[in-house]
């Protein structure tokens, strides 16, 4: 399972939160079914012991991790992502994370590939569940359609989009405790204060409350990481500035690094924008004016609404 890391740069940070707490929950065999049967509600018939978990674990820094995956009864590999952001590279990540799993598991069966002999392959799935406000526009986003035109090409890759509006059981459930933590971090930023009201609120109103009873001193312990976020924007925001005006030297204008400090300020006040931070909390962390940032997150709505088009 993947751990939490703490770095530099804010939306990362903020992702691993969530995704912990998604590889911790599903990483138990009960949650991992109710989320099969989200998923297939049709099959009645599978128990935990048809689910084995296949999720890539890391050997090396770099390794290929993926944020779940599990078979079931060996005749369907599922695939699961959790992102806050549409993005369509999700689909040639998934389609990296399916190869190495199916590479694993003919090493695993001791399959042989260069055989006249059809090896034993388990059907695939691939979902992608958009924990944001999120309309998605398809249901299913291919490759093909996404990166080649339409076209018919030698490999076509295929995801399945579930977001607010098309989630049902523990999946809509998830969903939901992100939106109240977002929601809880823009309240009080990342405090101790947002880490209880996520857990309460989400207690009362019945979301993952059977987990949360169950683990919440580690649920705390994950989301415990929020608290060191601040510093963590401070260490970035010195590098951005140093970095700017190690350039303006280079250039030998003061002009130059003014322009870069406030232009590297600005790329991460973009990415705070993104992560629905409240201007007033964006502005006391890194000293960019209000006006400015409600015009850069204008900026930021035109441009989206502009590529989506």
């Amino acid at each position: 399972m993947k751990e939490t890391v703490i770095g530099l740069n804010h939306t990362e940070a903020r992702r691993n939160i969530k995704d912990s707490v998604f590889t911790k929950m599903f990483s138990q065999k009960k949650y991992l079914l109710q989320l099969y049967q989200s998923l297939h509600p049709e099959d009645t018939v599978s128990t935990e012991d048809d689910l084995r978990t296949i999720t890539l674990e890391p050997i090396f820094v770099k390794s290929l991790t993926n944020d779940l995956g599990f078979s079931v009864n060996d005749r369907l590999f599922v695939l699961v992502e959790a992102q806050s952001t549409e993005s369509v590279n999700i689909i040639f990540r998934s389609f990296m994370y399916l190869a190495h799993t199916y590479q694993e598991y003919f090493e695993e069966t001791k399959q042989n590939l260069y055989g006249t002999k059809p090896v034993n392959a388990p059907e695939p799935e691939l979902y992608v569940i958009y924990t944001r406000n999120t309309k998605a526009n398809k249901d299913v986003i291919s490759m093909s359609e996404e990166f080649f035109g339409g076209k018919k090409t030698a490999l076509d890759v295929k995801i399945n989009v579930i977001t607010d509006e098309n989630s049902s059981g523990i999946v809509n459930q998830y969903i939901n405790f992100t939106k109240v933590l977002d929601a809880q971090i823009r309240k009080y930023g990342y405090k101790k204060e947002a880490i209880a009201k996520t857990i309460e609120i989400c207690k009362n109103e019945d979301v993952l409350k059977e987990f949360l009873k169950e683990h919440e001193k580690e649920v705390v312990t994950i989301m415990r990481s929020l608290f060191d976020q601040e510093k963590a924007l401070e260490i970035y925001f010195y590098n951005v500035r140093k970095d700017a005006e190690e350039e303006g030297r280079a250039e030998g204008e003061a002009k130059g690094r003014a322009e870069g400090r406030a232009e590297g300020k600005e790329d991460v006040v973009i990415e705070m924008i993104k992560e629905n931070l409240e201007p007033s909390y964006i502005n006391r962390l890194t000293k960019v004016s209000i006006e400015r940032i409600n015009e850069l997150k204008t900026l930021l709505s035109n441009n989206m609404q502009l590529a989506n088009n």
